[in-house]
């Protein structure tokens, strides 16, 4: 499923599989909860409002009308960050004096 990069409200990213009808949304905090049943004409008001409309709009016709399923956002790009960082960050070998 292709995600579409968002900034709005808690919303970072948001994707929608048609054939299976799954609307799958990720958080600010690293979660991702996938709606099934989604049809096509949610998505399409989703994905095509401003991002100062589109979290107000998860919320009143997406979160209060169908079940979701939450899981943990997988990024490629936020895991490559975070191994990067994590690089950086970590000790220093002492040189060795033999």
């Amino acid at each position: 499923m292709e995600m579409k990069r968002i900034n709005a409200g808690k919303l970072r990213a948001i994707g929608y599989d048609a054939r299976e009808r799954l609307l799958r949304v990720e958080l600010d905090d690293g979660t991702a909860i996938d709606y099934a049943g989604v049809g096509q004409e949610v998505w399409r008001r989703l994905s095509t409002a401003s991002s100062s409309t589109a979290w107000s709009f998860y919320r009143d016709n997406i979160e209060e009308e169908f079940h979701g399923k939450r899981g943990v956002a997988r990024s490629s790009s936020t895991s490559a960050s975070r191994a990067a960082l994590e690089d950086l960050f970590k000790p220093v070998d002492p040189p060795d004096n033999a």
